[in-house]
């Protein structure tokens, strides 16, 4: 018996879930392959993977692999993960009601919605589900669906999903969307015309009339959707509210129900507007793009709209213009403002050969801009679909609140049924027993509950969008904050990533020589350090030959034929490995550069020698050393300062570089750990070691050669997001300019998330813990636990929306 490993993202290009209805269905139909005895899910080194048994016997590994991919290309076409906007969810229980109806459907699986994203996320059967019933179902339920499969893409309304005076409830009938807080006021106003005409001694039927005119605006909403909750066998907090208000009124107290419905309404419309805020900050990222583009064809210059402007033309950008697409510039100088999408203050210059992004504002100068991307992929649409995602995702803290909820809801409900019918049994009159009741259910609601997470995590992601701190995830916002450790990889993060050639020391060929064999073999490699030792030889006057038989070992180095002759370049072990001596003149040439903080490149030519041990006369022969000097970034040593004010206890390095120049390096910036000469797989192995040492470990790389130990670290951030698609795909989070103050101010934002996350949580669950003994007890009225109700959940949202001006306090953005 023998197993296999078959990894998730190769059987299923994109797949994000660990388990769900794709990987549940692939790994039944690979299960049930000949030969196979099990398969499973696992997770292993940060990647999902499927381990299969089977009987070699009966099935060649090559033969497994070929058919659990036929199997993952059917399970691929079958199903579909899809999204649907909405407009109308106007609280958690809007979300519930939608993903449980849904859940329902023949075909549906995994569905979630989002209030907080306005979002649906389900997983369908294509051979079974019908997408243009999912979207009646739920359009039945009082909610507009604007996209998604099933239904043409539609407009939302003006200003988006909500209007600017009001929100949305997405409900079916005379008023318009965005007549929330009006209807609220009418009803306030309705609800004190009542009030007074009542204790005036007016006549019955004129205060009568007041209160049912509250009634009507107040509970305009909250009765559609409360039908709605009924026919879907749903109880939300609207049906509560309009069974509370009319039980009220049953028992002649019809201001308490008014009242009750319009302190309901106000909330919820005041709540939506505190929301849409948050909304508003992602949404206001997709307006940073202009609708049109000037483009150059032949001679004439034509406007055209965005989405017929191709990859490759020439695009002109005139002074105070934004950039429509990605594009390089191939004429002008200008200064771009990049702070859109990298977050930094100062605008960069740009000229010929500059890559500039959709959506920055040319400042002085007219570029011509060569496009390299189409509208729907530059780098600020594919941050816009991120943070989109993003706000969906669910954070721990709301996992553990949606738990509760799950506990808590039906015990409130069994407590509000005993609670109307003993105490009337022991003489209590039934209208006392009946509010208490109805006061109990109020105060139960976890409105506020639902919240307390979701509002933090939108405006968290939104204000780290805004600042060029691309979050991913709710979990990543939370996680993020929680690091003990933090390590870096060396070149390109600590450092500029831009070496530059300083020393050339010949010994067995003279200085034009080494540099030729170093330059020739250089050329044909995409190395960072590569392009430095090219550049360095052409400064000075070396040219580049012919390369033949050019071979690239990751982690040592490359070789090649040059003039006839074998040449190998790269670091000792390469050397060794290939049965190169090295000189105890060329170890003390070297130490004496590495400990400068230098990076040494080994270079030999000669025949290749049959081993290490073994080196023939013939044998390569070292020709000389390279040094190459890397500067640590300006503000490492300053954001790496701040991290330790921050909380983290250990800063660690790792790199494939020498242990000298890495300690060098180390010791500049104040790192308290190096490891060096480790290989992508061995960062990964040291990150392990760190979570097995139960600490929280962030990884910050490039999110290239780091993407293993990122995948395994609790958090995984890459630097320069905007010009890496690498970056924006593997990391959790990802710091748009190659800026290192955005990664203290990526842990800030988090633990200031978290602190919201908290102060929140504490406010939702105090309420209820002060409300329901009030209620048993008789100690609060209806319109106290309403108003108290949705002040809390009107707090929980104005406390989150405070991140949407987080600064961080002493941290000088780049």
């Amino acid at each position: 018996m023998s197993t296999a490993t078959l990894e998730l993202q190769r059987l299923l290009p994109g797949h994000a879930p660990l388990e769900d209805a794709c990987t549940t269905q692939l790994t039944a139909a690979i299960a049930a392959l000949h030969g196979v005895t099990a398969a499973r899910l696992e997770r292993a080194g940060g990647r999902a993977h499927v381990s299969v048994d089977y009987d070699q016997g009966a099935l060649s590994t090559a033969e497994l692999a070929r058919l659990a991919g036929a199997a993952a290309t059917a399970v691929g076409r079958r199903y579909e993960h899809a999204e649907y906007r909405l407009a109308g969810l106007h609280c958690g229980d809007c979300a519930a009601k939608v993903a449980a109806v849904t859940s329902r459907l023949s075909g549906v699986f995994d569905a979630d919605a989002s209030y907080a994203a306005e979002k649906l996320t389900v997983t369908l059967d294509r051979e079974v589900a019908a997408p243009a019933k999912l979207v009646a179902q739920i359009e039945g339920l009082g909610y507009r669906v604007l996209s998604g499969p099933g239904v043409e893409a539609r407009a939302a309304p003006a200003g988006g999903p909500h209007e600017p005076d009001g929100v949305s409830h997405g409900a079916p009938g005379r008023f318009k969307p965005g007549a929330d807080l009006k209807l609220s006021l009418v009803a306030g106003a309705a609800l004190l015309v009542g009030f007074v005409a009542q204790r005036a001694g007016v006549p019955a039927w004129a205060w009568l009339a007041a209160y049912l005119v509250a009634y009507a605006a107040g509970g305009w909403h909250a009765t559609n959707h409360a039908v709605r909750a009924m026919a879907a066998a749903r109880f939300d907090i609207d049906l509560l509210m309009v069974v509370a208000a009319l039980g009220a009124a049953s028992l002649g107290a019809w201001a308490e129900g008014a009242l009750l419905l319009f302190l309901f309404s106000l909330g919820h419309a005041l709540e939506h507007l505190a929301m849409d805020r948050a909304r508003h900050a992602i949404r206001a990222l997709a307006d940073l793009t202009p609708k049109s583009a000037r483009v150059r064809r032949g001679d004439r210059e034509v406007e055209v709209p965005l989405a017929d402007l191709a990859v490759g033309e020439l695009v002109i950008v005139r002074p105070g213009e934004r950039v429509p697409a990605d594009g390089r510039v191939v004429r002008g100088a200008s200064h771009v403002d990049q702070a859109p999408i990298t977050g930094e203050s100062m605008p960069v210059r740009k000229g010929v050969g500059s890559n500039v992004y959709a959506g920055t504002i040319n400042q002085a100068g007219a570029l011509e801009v060569e496009t390299t991307r189409a509208a729907e992929d530059t780098t600020l649409a594919r941050v816009i679909k991120a943070v989109e995602s993003a706000q969906g995702a669910r954070a721990p803290t709301q996992r553990f609140t949606d738990r509760f909820q799950r506990t808590f809801s039906p015990i409130v409900l069994g407590a509000t049924a005993l609670l109307i019918a003993l105490p009337p049994l022991f003489g209590v009159p039934f209208h006392t027993s009946f509010m208490r009741a109805m006061v109990l259910l109020v105060a139960s609601s976890p409105c506020a509950l639902a919240l307390a997470t979701p509002s933090a995590v939108l405006a968290g992601i939104a204000r780290g969008a805004r600042r060029g701190v691309l979050i991913k995830g709710g979990a990543h916002l939370e996680n993020a904050g929680r690091a003990d450790v933090v390590v870096f990889d060396k070149t390109g993060t600590l450092t500029t990533g831009a070496p530059e050639l300083t020393d050339v020391v010949a010994l067995d060929a003279d200085e034009a020589r080494l540099l030729r064999l170093a330059a020739s073999l250089e050329s044909r490699s995409a190395h960072p350090l590569a392009r430095a030792i090219l550049a360095g030889a052409e400064r000075r006057g070396a040219a580049a030959g012919e390369v033949t038989r050019f071979e690239e070992l990751s982690g040592r180095g490359v070789s090649g034929s040059v003039d006839g002759s074998t040449v190998l370049l790269g670091n000792r072990a390469h050397m060794l490995a290939a049965g190169v001596p090295v000189s105890a003149e060329a170890e003390a040439a070297a130490a004496a550069l590495e400990n400068a903080g230098k990076t040494t490149v080994f270079v030999a030519e000669g025949a290749a020698a049959a081993s290490a041990a073994e080196p023939s006369a013939a044998g390569p022969r070292l020709a000389g050393v390279l040094a190459l000097r890397d500067e640590p970034r300006p503000a490492a040593r300053a954001a790496l300062a701040r991290l330790r004010r921050l909380g983290v206890k250990r800063l660690v390095m790792l790199t494939g570089d020498d242990e000298r120049v890495a300690r060098a390096v180390a010791a500049e910036l104040g790192l308290d750990e190096v490891r060096a000469g480790l290989l992508p797989e061995d960062k990964a192995r040291v990150v392990l070691e760190l979570k097995a040492a139960s600490q929280r470990v962030i990884m910050v790389g490039d999110g290239v050669n780091d993407a293993p130990a990122m995948a395994v670290a609790d958090v995984g951030i890459a630097m320069g997001g905007a010009g890496s698609d690498v970056a924006l795909e593997t990391a959790d989070i990802a710091l748009m300019a190659d800026d290192l103050t955005k990664l203290p101010y990526a842990v800030s934002l988090s633990r200031a998330s978290r602190r919201m996350i908290v102060q929140n949580l504490a406010v939702s669950l105090g309420v209820i813990a002060l409300l329901v003994p009030s209620a048993l007890l008789g100690l609060a009225g209806i319109g106290v636990a309403v108003a108290i109700h949705e002040s809390s959940t009107l707090v929980v949202v104005a406390n989150a929306l405070r991140l949407l001006a987080f600064e961080e306090r002493g941290v000088t953005a780049a």
